[in-house]
């Protein structure tokens, strides 16, 4: 499933993007930019446009302020949402308690596209494999739905039959932008990812709905 990311601060521009894709092919991603800047109206204009909404703001607290801001969230007509594992078990089952009487499903963020193998080995005092590894650890043992990982850590999400995977860093070219560890859609699918990220790539197109269609023919 492709997932189209809409970063923009403006509602016109955020609902021109949306009026030019198909939910047929694709959902829509709002996150902090968006969300921040415009609120719950895009995400209002996206359901009622008959999108499948993923609201992707990487939530990172104390577990009672996680599940109480989902608990909010959850009132939305969203179907996804991002926590970050880092966060820790207590934290990703209290964002489990949450959404359970929901259909909404939490995904667990591992390790951001943006950081290379020595980001992490500053950070985390580990390889981006080991970080990614950890946190798959934690994110079994607290049942979440799924993590958003690079593609290139989509062996080690599935080797956990349990865990869906959500992709960013997806890119048609190289656009030597800040993502680091990237792939092209049909790679991305055809190691295992069950939703591919995709956002510059179709919202900065001349021609927005063409670029979703061949992302789209690209991965049948």
């Amino acid at each position: 499933m492709i997932i189209v990311a809409i970063d923009e601060i403006d509602f016109d521009r955020a609902s021109l993007i949306i009026d030019n894709l198909d939910s047929t092919k694709c959902m829509v991603k709002i996150g902090s930019i968006s969300f921040n800047s415009i609120g719950k109206d895009i995400i209002y204009y996206a359901a009622e446009k008959g999108f499948d909404i993923f609201l992707d703001l990487k939530l990172h607290d104390i577990p009672n302020t996680v599940k109480k801001t989902i608990q909010g969230l959850s009132l939305l007509p969203i179907t996804m949402l991002t926590i970050h594992t880092s966060g820790g078990k207590d934290m990703m089952l209290s964002a489990m308690e949450a959404v359970k009487n929901s259909k909404i499903k939490v995904f667990g963020v591992t390790a951001l596209t943006s950081l290379s193998d020595e980001d992490t080995l500053s950070i985390f005092k580990r390889t981006t494999s080991d970080q990614v590894n950890a946190m798959l650890d934690i994110a079994e043992f607290a049942g979440i739905d799924g993590v958003v990982c690079s593609p290139h850590e989509l062996k080690l999400v599935n080797s956990r039959r349990s865990l869906l995977a959500i992709t960013p860093g997806i890119r048609i070219k190289d656009l030597k932008d800040d993502q680091k560890r990237v792939m092209t859609p049909k790679e991305a699918i055809d190691m295992g990812s069950d939703f591919i990220v995709i956002g510059r790539p179709i919202t900065l197109s001349s021609d927005i709905s063409k670029s979703l269609n061949e992302v789209y023919e690209s991965i049948q």
